[in-house]
């Protein structure tokens, strides 16, 4: 790491850069919408507008790529009132119902420019206005206005930055598109922070080693670049990515989409894995920051090279890189109806949702089935329904399947009709909006929805305790045990600790391993022919985003031994202090079932002491594991490295560990910055 590198990362974490910022107040605009009727389309064209009109170009000592946010608040577009009335009358939306966790097309602009995007909307529109397209002629002309403030803003930096020695015109290659690593990179910044300021958010940078190597590529051949300077290059931008990270939406700080991919196939099926690919490792490796998120695309050829390279950062303590399995991806996006080419090329939404670049709208994480509740409902229905009547544990089963399917078949209903809020910018650098003349929210080429599904090993443990407890042990009748789940076991320690002691999923225990491929075989068919309104499918996962936290809040204790109010694992991962016999163990529990029906992502994620990493073969051990992993069909997976006892200091003592970083669900972020119960979450996970 050069001087000049450490300088720009001690004053970004020290946040140097919040010197510059100010407060704007949008209200004035917000009610002048209301008042005008202003359309969806553009609010969405003024608010980018004002907001880039607002910011002031500020810089960095030493800083080489600018743009830096000095705004904190985006405009709102919508009062609450307005979107209330919209849900009421029937439409719902993703979250705040903007563009959210979606992957541009960052390639075509970075490489023609946005002088060649305005001459391809001109075209369009002139097409438009000849047919009589009302709608195309409404986004196509908000859209050039909206390329154009983004060049503006780009040429106010340039005026205000000719005296600085270091600095570099942007406007130039944002215009008539980039011929440098350097210029890739910044028209990259200036294209990404210009999403922000639009109002999207969880906004990905897709596969930068496979879009940003031509250029990487050509200054090494032209002697523009060593790999040190481009290692400088790379470290600057992640950096910068870091900037204004605190003043994105999200559960928590830290949780706010900035993910890449790195690794796997290009779309032609050649292993795509490159010096660059290396390179991002390495800078990451150096910088030790939250942002970007690393995945990394691997399959079973992957070189043990490759996965030693990863683990170096997991070493590290990033919780990071995601791994994610070609073998069991890629097919299960063609399933899904991916073309091909598409489905090599796959990235990641904010956290683990697998998308394609470009041309995915899916909305990957538009709701949740708690497995937890719908198991808890199912006794309940049980013991109302059959009360003093003979049951089987296969009756038990049978009801909790049929309660999964209720619930999803409610979320089919609930998404009957969702509309997403326009954003003509982030259309513009979108694969085929110019060329549909429609704005990205009417649609892209894939429409799908995301479904996480939480809570799987509890409900899996709470399965296997059902049928040891109540049906094999006869300690309790189920109307017993429903009465103690409420209560929390009391005046029956006996039962808790036997339930305590059920078999588990991660014990590599057939007693629960099968129930686990039971479910994860039935939550995979649950939305089979269901369709949403804009023509996509809905895609079943094992991720839980922030619902193992929510979820847990909404069920009483449950029959494995877990208390009320206690969360549940996050993810796919075996339930909190589950005493497992090991990593092997673990790996081979959860890749028991078929993974590639529940695809929408949600990794295995495991927790791994950090002596582990003090011996000598620790990195090759844990790359290993990873590759077992892989080998035996796991579709995605994130290893975090914690010590107990480090957390509770940092608990106790925060002002000593501001740099302590931990993987929280799908993202890394700052320990200490984190919300109580996500911090005891992380500290009761299983330290393997």
């Amino acid at each position: 790491m050069t001087e000049r590198i450490k300088s720009l990362l001690d004053r970004t974490f020290d946040k140097e850069q919040a010197k510059f910022r100010r407060d704007v107040d949008w209200k004035p605009l917000l009610e002048r919408f209301v008042a005008e009727g202003t359309s969806d389309m553009a609010r969405a064209r003024i608010g980018l507008e004002e907001m880039l009109k607002a910011e002031t170009p500020a810089f960095m000592d030493g800083e080489r790529l600018a743009f830096l946010r000095t705004v904190k608040q985006i405009p709102d577009l919508h009062t609450d009132e307005e979107m209330a009335a919209r849900r009421a009358a029937g439409t719902a939306f993703g979250e705040k119902g903007v563009v959210f966790n979606l992957t541009a097309d960052f390639a075509p602009t970075i490489r023609d420019g946005l002088d060649a995007r305005l001459l391809e909307i001109d075209a369009r529109l002139a097409r438009c206005r000849a047919e009589g397209d009302a709608e195309g002629i409404e986004f196509l002309e908000n859209a050039t206005l909206s390329v154009k403030a983004v060049l503006d803003l780009a040429e106010r930096y340039d005026a205000a930055g000719a005296a600085r020695p270091s600095y570099q015109a942007v406007a130039p290659a944002l215009r008539k598109g980039a011929h440098t690593l350097h210029e890739a990179l910044q028209t990259l910044r200036i294209l990404h922070y210009a999403m922000w300021c639009e109002g999207e958010y969880h906004c990905g940078l897709g596969r930068i080693d496979q879009y940003l190597f031509p250029y990487y590529e050509a200054d090494v051949k032209a002697g523009r670049l060593t790999e040190e300077t481009a290692l400088e290059e790379m470290e600057e931008f992640f950096i910068a990515c870091n900037r204004d990270s605190d003043l994105y939406i999200g559960v928590q700080q830290g949780d706010n989409g900035q993910s890449v991919m790195l690794g796997g196939v290009t779309r032609d099926g050649k292993p795509a894995f490159n010096d660059l690919s290396r390179l991002c490792l390495k800078a990451c490796g150096e910088l030790k920051l939250v942002d970007p998120k690393i995945n990394l695309r691997v399959d079973k050829s992957t070189p043990i090279e490759i996965y030693e390279l990863g683990t170096e950062l997991t070493a590290k303590g990033l919780g990071f890189p995601q791994y994610a399995n070609d073998d069991v991806v890629i097919p299960a996006l063609q399933r899904w109806g991916y073309e091909l080419e598409d489905a090599r090329d796959y990235s990641v939404a904010a956290c683990w949702e697998f998308l394609v670049p470009g041309c995915g709208m899916d909305i990957n994480n538009i709701d949740a089935v708690s497995f937890v509740g719908a198991l808890d409902a199912a006794l309940r229905v049980l013991t109302q329904r059959r009360r003093g009547a003979e049951l089987l544990f296969d009756d038990v089963k049978r009801e909790f399947f049929a309660e999964i399917q209720r619930r999803a078949d409610a979320l089919v209903k609930k998404y009957a009709h969702v509309e997403i809020l326009p954003g003509p910018f982030v259309s513009v650098i979108s694969t085929d909006c110019i060329k549909k003349a429609r704005d990205i929210s009417k649609g892209a080429k894939y429409n799908n929805f995301g479904i996480h599904g939480t809570g799987i090993a509890v409900a899996v443990d709470s399965l296997a305790s059902v049928r040891e407890l109540v049906f094999e042990k006869r300690l309790v009748t189920l109307e017993e045990l429903v009465k103690l789940l409420d209560t929390d076991f009391a005046g029956r320690p006996d039962v808790l600790a036997a339930a305590k002691a059920a078999p588990k999923m991660g014990n590599a225990d057939a007693r629960a391993d099968d129930l686990a491929k039971e479910l994860v075989a039935f939550w995979g068919h649950t939305f089979d022919g269901k369709r949403n309104d804009r023509g996509g499918i809905f895609r079943p996962g094992t991720g839980s985003a922030m619902y193992y936290i929510w979820h847990a809040r909404d069920v009483p204790a449950s029959a494995d031994g877990r208390l009320k109010g206690e969360p549940l694992s996050a993810n796919y991962a075996p339930s909190l202090d589950v005493p497992v016999k090991g990593p092997v163990s673990v790996v081979r529990s959860f890749t028991e079932p078929d993974l590639g029906p529940v695809c929408n992502g949600g990794p295995l994620t495991i927790e791994i002491h950090d002596s582990a990493f003090a011996m000598p073969d620790g990195v090759g051990k844990v790359a290993n594991l990873v590759k077992f992993f892989i080998e035996r069909g796991g579709h995605q997976m994130q290893i975090n490295t914690i010590n107990r006892d480090t957390l509770l200091d940092a608990q106790a003592h925060p002002e000593r560990h501001r740099h302590l970083i931990v993987r929280v669900w799908g993202w890394s972020g700052y320990f200490i910055e984190l919300d109580k119960c996500f911090q005891d979450q992380i500290i009761k996970r299983v330290e393997l």
